[in-house]
């Protein structure tokens, strides 16, 4: 039988009754105390600690020693979780000494050329609370700027842009398809036909390109015959997106109950192929 050294006078009472219980496991189990921590996982310093009252063993030590000394864990586990709640810390806090125990331990198993293995009831670092709450903040705060620019793009790309895209669309028309400097018009004609309910007229298929003054090419000249077949003045079916070309599609916007802003949107091809 060991002889035990008084445990502190302050010690909670429901702290006390477990470590009076794992001194008599630690008894009946006849082990050492450098025994034990070979066992366990657990230093000796930490052992001595924990049955001397000054450290609140962690969970996984006091299975260790359950099954070790052949006593019930179940009785033992819920002294601990009695006594955790007395001591007032989390039971899957380790104590800053044993931490240190435990590097001293590793190191000298690194210098012997041993393979350290990582002791049970040990967790990973976890991240600082703050830093974690202000990485929490960062990321929601990027996400919401990143949906409300996605919603900002799809509003723009609407029939409703305002004259800014009507701008950006002027500037990028010299490089617009269709509008070579120094080539030959190409000449359009228009052949509507209504197929699967809607009407084309045989110069672009497209329902989504966006045209604004300015432009050129075969969408332009589509939307030009398509403008004639609803009864609107596009002048000649060119190609080129010019002042006629764009009060038509204002006029035609007009009768649509669309925004009048003199852009062709997917808005604007439904109502021209409609």
């Amino acid at each position: 039988m060991s002889r035990w050294k008084g445990l502190p006078g302050e010690l909670d009472p429901c702290v006390r009754q477990l470590v009076v219980r794992l001194r008599r496991v630690k008894d009946h189990s006849g082990l050492s105390l450098r025994q034990l921590a070979a066992k366990t996982g657990y230093s000796t310093s930490s052992w001595e600690r924990y049955l001397n009252g000054r450290s609140l063993p962690p969970r996984e030590a006091v299975e260790a020693m359950a099954r070790l000394g052949g006593d019930d864990p179940t009785r033992l586990l819920a002294l601990h979780e009695v006594a955790t709640e007395a001591w007032g810390k989390r039971a899957d806090q380790a104590d800053p000494a044993d931490l240190a125990d435990r590097a001293d331990l590793a190191d000298r198993a690194d210098r012997q050329g041993e393979t350290t293995v990582t002791e049970p009831g040990t967790d990973a670092p976890r991240p600082h609370g703050r830093a974690l709450r202000i990485t929490l903040i960062a990321g929601s705060v990027a996400l919401v700027l990143a949906v409300a620019a996605a919603v900002l793009l799809a509003v723009r790309l609407t029939d409703g842009e305002g004259r800014a895209v009507a701008a950006g669309l002027s500037a990028s028309a010299t490089t617009a398809p269709g509008s070579p400097e120094g080539s030959e018009r190409p000449r359009y004609t228009c052949r509507a036909e209504r197929i699967d309910g809607r009407w084309y007229a045989g110069n672009s298929r497209t329902m989504r390109a966006v045209l604004a003054e300015g432009h050129a090419g075969p969408e332009v000249a589509e939307a030009q015959c398509l403008l004639r077949e609803a009864g609107l003045s596009p002048g000649a079916v060119d190609g080129i997106f010019g002042p006629h070309t764009e009060r038509a599609v204002r006029d035609l916007q007009k009768r649509a109950h669309l925004v009048a802003d003199g852009i062709i949107g997917p808005h604007t091809w439904k109502a021209l192929r409609e």
